[in-house]
């Protein structure tokens, strides 16, 4: 192989390389972070208040809570919607773009459950080996 042919691949190489992280990173600037799947999950489930987001996704404060609706509203995720009358409710409604994580999601479950149980499995086996 000569020097041209291989300077060659790994331009190809590196011209990937640079699309795949520049794709990650698209999506982990969007979605990253620990709360925003977890919202979207909540919402999808039927929780729309954001009292009953906040209560569903355990952990989150308002004051985060609502930098992350926010966010989610601002990318096209969710749309937030306030009735007028008396008491004022507001609610928080998944966007059809928000379907376009579900592959993400689901893959994301599965890799956790593995992951979770390997956990467990190498777990016992410690504990399992250093009884004699």
């Amino acid at each position: 192989m000569e020097t041209s042919d291989k300077q060659e691949v790994n331009k190809e190489f590196t011209e990937e390389c640079s699309k795949i992280l520049g794709a990650v990173s698209d999506f982990l600037y969007v979605i990253g972070g620990k709360w925003k799947l977890m919202i979207i999950i909540a919402m999808a489930r039927g929780n729309s208040r954001f009292t009953e987001i906040q209560k569903q996704v355990k952990g989150i404060s308002a004051r985060v809570l609502s930098s992350e609706l926010k966010e989610l509203e601002m990318n096209g995720f969710i749309v937030k919607k306030v009735s007028v009358g008396y008491p004022v409710i507001i609610e928080y409604e998944l966007l059809p773009y928000s379907q376009t994580l579900e592959e993400v999601v689901n893959a994301m479950t599965k890799w956790g459950m593995q992951h979770r149980e390997k956990i467990k499995r190498d777990m016992s086996s410690v504990s399992g080996s250093s009884k004699h």
